[in-house]
């Protein structure tokens, strides 16, 4: 049984959350505030903590390897109860008392954030995004707006690659120029064709790679940009009160989608700079990498999940910036129809008004 790592009051006993409001520890309870500085001993507790001593009579149908290398099982310390998640997971809720706790176990073997960017919005700016994310969608279904129909609604900080360096490109457009006139009735355009350089070096800072393989890359990038001049050392007592991925794709894994985004703006940014051609079309490029680091850092998100009609739908937000992305909303056939007889009819009004206005003219 691996361990677990909470929080408690030092005048109540209660377990104490990080608040995103004042960026410290507070409890709910006696509403004792804490700095998160003087609580950072607890991170000692990732190198000395060990697993607890106890045997258990196991059933004669035992779990296969290959389910047991997927899941992990932890003890509440609060309320005893056993908490069953997946293996990559640093950080959740207890089901049975809401502790927050964070697997020691999980984080042991991986290699630790350097920073983490706090929570700055809480779960109710979550919900007012979704409802002004609803906004205007007369076709959306009534209960899907619902708040109660909400199946899941959590705060994670989510594992991300940070890379940087400097770009050294070397570029070679085909740009165009077009003249056109008229020769009597038929117009003419003339096309003239260049070969445009560009060259020389950008430089590049926190670009992010997500290190999770269960959230969708698309989306983590949608919800850019984050500021990093926020970004604080890490300590795991941010972790608390939040739900907390491990990364299960590594830092050499993620340099090619790395490369890739930093190429794709450098060339766009070069393809700004030839200047006022008609078109001008990358025909060979070399984009080389120097001086690149790495760091790795947690950044946070709010999901929201829900379901209709089978199928699920999964919204995300800047935990840092609230800003609010989601899967195309589904549409109810019936207000569908409604609203197409009803401006069918408003149309037809008016063109038999103006009909009508037209014999009497």
């Amino acid at each position: 049984m691996a361990a677990l790592l909470d929080y408690k009051c030092p005048n109540c006993g209660a377990r104490v959350e990080f608040d995103s409001g004042t960026q410290q520890m507070k409890c709910p309870y006696c509403d004792s505030v804490f700095d998160v500085e003087a609580l950072s001993a607890h991170d000692e507790a990732l190198n000395n903590t060990k697993p607890d001593d106890i045997n258990w009579e196991l059933p004669e149908e035992e779990w296969t390897q290959s389910e047991m290398e997927g899941m992990r099982v932890y003890r509440c310390n609060n309320c005893g109860g056993e908490i069953v998640t997946d293996k990559t997971t640093a950080a959740t809720i207890c089901p049975y008392c809401d502790n927050p706790v964070v697997m020691v176990g999980n984080l042991a073997q991986d290699l630790k954030p350097e920073y983490i960017v706090p929570f700055q919005l809480d779960k109710e700016a979550a919900k007012a995004a979704l409802r002004n994310h609803f906004k205007g969608k007369k076709l959306l279904p009534s209960v899907f707006a619902s708040e109660n129909h909400l199946d899941e609604i959590k705060g994670l900080y989510v594992p991300f690659w940070l890379f940087g360096g400097e770009a050294e490109a070397d570029l070679t457009f085909n740009a165009t120029m077009m003249h056109s006139w008229r020769e009597g009735d038929d117009e003419v355009t003339e096309t003239t064709h260049f070969a445009v350089e560009r060259g020389g070096t950008m430089e590049f800072e926190n670009v992010p790679v997500d290190g999770a393989s269960k959230l969708p890359d698309d989306m983590m990038e949608s919800l850019e940009p984050y500021d990093f001049s926020k970004a604080v050392e890490f300590k795991t007592a941010y972790l608390s009160g939040y739900m907390a991925d491990r990364y299960d794709v590594d830092a050499d894994s993620s340099v090619e989608r790395a490369n890739q985004r930093i190429k794709e703006s450098t060339v766009q940014a070069f393809s700004d700079s030839v200047g006022t051609y008609a078109t001008a079309v990358p025909v060979a490029q070399t984009v080389n990498v120097r001086n690149g680091k790495t760091k790795y850092a947690l950044y946070p998100v709010w999901l929201l999940n829900t379901n209709w009609r089978g199928k699920k739908y999964v919204f995300a937000m800047n935990g840092q910036t609230g800003k609010f992305v989601g899967d195309e909303l589904p549409t109810d056939k019936g207000k569908f129809l409604r609203y197409w007889l009803m401006y069918g009819a408003l149309i037809g009004g008016a063109v038999y008004g103006a009909m009508w206005l037209s014999t009497l003219l």
